[in-house]
């Protein structure tokens, strides 16, 4: 049993301090996004575990539906910590950009007169959406294991075009998510989680009571004591309500002000939701998303037509 180091952040349902039962599972519980990394080369063989790792992830019929971009060349690097406005992305020594990939498949099924239709269907986005993501988690859990770092970079998203020119993707390659590699000049402690009780639910789901939910977010992002509060910004505020009434309409805005002025901070669900991942700028760019998702070579989310002679 692995006690080198134990951690002081056990939630209700996490393994007491010490009581790991092996070192996979100190890993799997320990687990912390890396954003410091040290000028130092990773060595083939150990990256070459790392991606081995990845392909032997659980995949839907074992299609394998992904691609892998291995990125060390540091005009592309900083290229990329540019467009997602992360600078760590460039000093990690290998980027790993993820991709859906139906290309290979079709071009399989073209080679072998099968009939393919996988860019149209919804069911094969689920279900390479998935697989894409179980290979790059297999990988950063590789990486822990042998000594490296990692964190993820979900903003690719917002760069899609931009992707697809600088890896020269073709038609049926879809990025998904960029994880970046490296050893770690710092390895931060792992963040709290809302334990097992909260999110496990024993063979049906069950609705919360509301102090409980609210005890269990509190715990997750416990608030600064009122004499370490700063007083709350009002240009914070006036954010926050802008989010509200374009969301909610006006008589929200002025509640959600109201309860940030008595209890004399924004808390976390707010700052997150409000300033963070906007309620009124996220699901603004669905369209554009869909439309971009299409000029990829995916019809998804639209209904199927056939091709007939």
């Amino acid at each position: 049993m692995s006690t080198d180091h134990v951690p002081s952040h056990h939630g209700p349902g996490e393994a007491p301090q010490g009581e790991y039962p092996n070192e996979t599972i100190r890993l799997l519980h320990e687990r912390s996004s890396c954003r410091s990394f040290h000028d130092r080369n990773i060595p083939p063989d150990v990256l070459q575990y790392v991606l081995g790792a990845g392909i032997h992830a659980a995949t839907g019929g074992n299609l394998q539906p992904y691609s892998i971009i291995q990125i060390e060349d540091e005009k592309q690097k900083k290229k990329l910590a540019t467009i997602c406005e992360q600078e760590f992305i460039s000093a990690a020594p290998v980027d790993l950009l993820f991709c859906i990939d139906w290309r290979r498949n079709r071009r399989w099924a073209e080679l072998e007169t099968a009939p393919f239709s996988a860019t149209n269907s919804f069911r094969h986005f689920w279900i390479s959406f998935q697989d894409t993501v179980m290979a790059a988690q297999n990988i950063c859990t590789a990486a822990d294991a042998l000594g490296l770092g990692s964190v993820y970079i979900g903003t690719v998203v917002d760069f899609l075009p931009e992707c697809r020119e600088m890896f020269e993707l073709p038609d049926g390659v879809l990025p998904v998510v960029l994880l970046c590699l490296g050893y770690p000049k710092i390895r931060p402690e792992p963040r709290k989680k809302l334990g097992v009780p909260v999110v496990v639910h024993s063979e049906k789901y069950r609705e919360l009571e509301d102090k409980e939910l609210l005890d269990a977010f509190e715990q997750k992002y416990p608030p600064l004591p009122p004499e370490r509060r700063g007083p709350v910004a009002e240009e914070q505020l006036e954010k926050i309500a802008q989010v509200c009434r374009e969301v909610h309409g006006e008589r929200f805005a002025a509640s959600c002000v109201d309860r940030i002025r008595k209890q004399g901070r924004i808390s976390a669900v707010q700052r997150y939701f409000g300033l963070h991942y906007r309620a009124d700028v996220m699901p603004a760019d669905n369209e554009r998303f869909l439309a971009v998702i299409e000029d990829f070579g995916f019809k998804w989310f639209r209904p199927y037509k056939p091709k007939t002679p």
